[in-house]
Parts: structure tokens; sequence; C-alpha cells
């Protein structure tokens, strides 16, 4: 029996008719609770021409405490930086995640910031959920001889706490999704699936930035290292990439992570790559990120309804929050909100087990 399942809740949120901001989708949601205690969501706004922007919106709840709807705010964040803009017009500030990181004192977002050099990692920081403050593209140090200044990122949170680097060093630490050349899917599918599994791949890192004693640690020219490969694709549903889902939270077992996988569709062709996105968990040590003590071999949620199964990319669920249902008086419970076929947000919830496996890694 699976210890982690999702029970899908509703379909949260959907393009509001006649709003030209989100005709083109809403999706990939960061959620976290303001100061006043309510939940807010900052969805991905996608207008003509995958023109993204980032909103805000409170959480609606029904009497038995489940999420219902939304009402929208505003917005949180759209292009202005040169960073977040395309040479052709377009621009692109998507897929956000927020975690209140305590010894910053600020809620941090993430954010895939797509300008002329492609998605990279930028950071907004807040007091109060509504006033951003940009603090850049994330600053990495080399990784052996690769500049990941110079490649590809996505899917960047962080842990709400310091913790201990691999050189012991108290550190934020930064989950990431660095994109190395070839690696693809749809370039392993053109290549007749040649991948060595030695090669690096769309797997989930995480980078550390040293707090120092006395150091400012606005993470304005912050600058990330000690960069380890948390965990490669290595289950059947999840056997062509896996990236960070929504930011980590700490339960009973040791820091949640509701992360993606991706694996071919039956019908994907070197001509037209077709791939399922499904959901999975992971368990990392408390005081030692680094080390998976769970790590789900089955998806616990997949593409099955029809919001998650037709839309702008279909047959994909891409979780990006989470939110502890401390609220109601039910810390084990944790719903998770993901985008459906880059469309709609959906919301589903699951049960922390009392106990984890005995062969879990």
């Amino acid at each position: 029996m699976m210890p982690f399942k999702l029970h899908r809740i509703c379909t949260l949120m959907e393009p509001e008719e006649g709003n030209a901001l989100e005709v083109e989708g809403v999706l990939n949601p960061a959620v976290t609770r303001g100061p006043d205690g309510a939940l807010y969501i900052f969805p991905r706004l996608v207008a003509k021409n995958n023109y993204s922007r980032i909103g805000i919106a409170k959480v609606n709840f029904n009497e038995v405490g489940d999420p219902v709807g939304v009402e929208r705010l505003g917005i949180a964040l759209e292009p202005e930086m040169d960073y977040e803009k395309r040479p052709n017009g377009g621009g692109g500030c998507e897929d956000p995640r927020i975690a209140y990181v305590e010894c910053v004192e600020h809620y941090i977002m993430t954010y895939t910031a797509y300008g002329p050099k492609g998605p990279r990692i930028a950071m907004a920081r807040s007091k109060d959920l509504f006033t951003w403050e940009r603090l850049g593209l994330v600053c990495f140090t080399p990784y052996e001889d690769v500049d990941f200044n110079g490649i590809d990122n996505k899917d960047a949170s962080f842990f709400p706490t310091d913790l201990p680097s691999p050189h012991q060093h108290m550190s934020l630490a930064m989950l990431n999704r660095p994109l190395f050349p070839n690696t693809r899917p749809e370039e392993i599918v053109q290549n007749d699936d040649i991948h060595k599994s030695d090669q690096p791949r769309e797997s989930i890192w995480i980078s550390y930035f040293n707090l120092k004693k006395g150091k400012d640690t606005s993470l304005e020219n912050a600058r990330f290292t000690s960069h380890h490969c948390l965990a490669h694709p290595e289950y059947p549903w999840e056997n062509l990439k896996i990236g960070a889902g929504a930011p980590p939270i700490l339960t009973k077992h040791g820091w949640l992570l509701v992360y993606h996988g991706v694996q071919k569709h039956e019908d994907c062709t070197k001509d037209q790559p077709a791939f399922y996105y499904s959901a999975g968990a992971m368990i990392l040590s408390e005081n030692k990120p680094q080390k998976i003590l769970y790590r789900s071999p089955e998806p616990i949620l997949i593409p099955d309804l029809p919001d998650e199964r037709i839309g702008t990319v279909g047959n994909v669920v891409f979780p990006t929050g989470t939110d502890r249902r401390d609220d109601i008086g039910q810390p084990n419970r944790i719903d998770v909100y993901y985008g459906m076929a880059d469309n709609r947000i959906g919301v589903a919830k699951m049960f922390i087990p009392d106990d984890l496996p005995t062969t879990s890694k």
C-alpha cells in the first residue's frame, strides 16, 4: 500500500472569461500563509503569445475546511527587467514558489525569468506578500567544468529554515533543476533514447548559500555553491526527468518534497514527442536535506481527469505548492496545489502516514 496518496478536492482556478491576462492559461501556482493567517495563491497567468505574469489571489474555504475557490487580488510580478523580457517582445515571470525563510525574515519567491538567454532562476522578497522587491537572477559558482550561470534552470525553491551544508556551514538551501545540454526528454526521444546513466540529466539538485555571522542576508549578490545532485530519474514513471515541485515542508518524518516526474506517452514519437507528467513524494532528513529517507516508487497523482489530460499541454499534473493544515487542527494533512495540463489549477490532499515503509531509500 502506498504510504502517500493524493485525493483530489477540486479544480480550484481556471482562466477567467474575458480576462486577456489569462487567455492562455492559469497554472503552476505558489501558495503560502500570509501574516494574517489566510492562504494566498500566486498563479502563473498566461496572456497571448505566452506572456506570463504572476498573479495573487486569496483562497476561499468551505465549512469543512476544503478549498473551493479564489478571490483575485491583482498582479504580484510582471516582466519589467531585461532578464524577464524576450527580444521578440515576449516576456516571462513563470512558475513561482514561495517560502517564508525564517533566518532572513522575509517571504522569498523564486520564479523562472524567461528572458533573452532562456529560462533562469530569479528571486524576489516580501514582508507582506503584496509588495515584492526583486533580488535579481540567482548566481551560482561553477560545478566541475559547468558554468551553472550559463545553462537553463527551473523549479527552484527554498527550505524555510537554515540548514547545514555538506561542509557543515549553516546555509540557505535551494532546490533547483539545471537543464544540461542534450538532456531534455525531447532530445532523448529524438536520439532513440540513447542516454547513458552516468550523464547529467534533468534531476533535482541542492545548492547552498553560506550564512556568515554578521553578513547581510538580503540575498542580493548571493552566490550559491556546494551543488549536490539530490535525485536522478529512477523509477519507470519518472524515467525521463524529475524536478522539484512545491517547496519542502516539515513533517514528523522529515522534509516532504512533492515533486514531478516525466515518462513517455504511448503515442510518443521522434517527430511528435508526448509525455506524462505525474507527481511523487520524497522525505528528506530534517538536518541533512541531501539524505533521502523515502521516495515513492509509484506516482501519487497521475493525469486522469479531463482537466488534466486536455489543455495547453496535455497529460500534466505539476505540483508547485503545499499547505499544512494547522489552521484546522490537522498538521498531518497536506493540501497540494498543482497545474493541470498547463491551463488550470487543481488541489488535492494527503495525510502523512504514522510510519515510513521499512524498505524506504
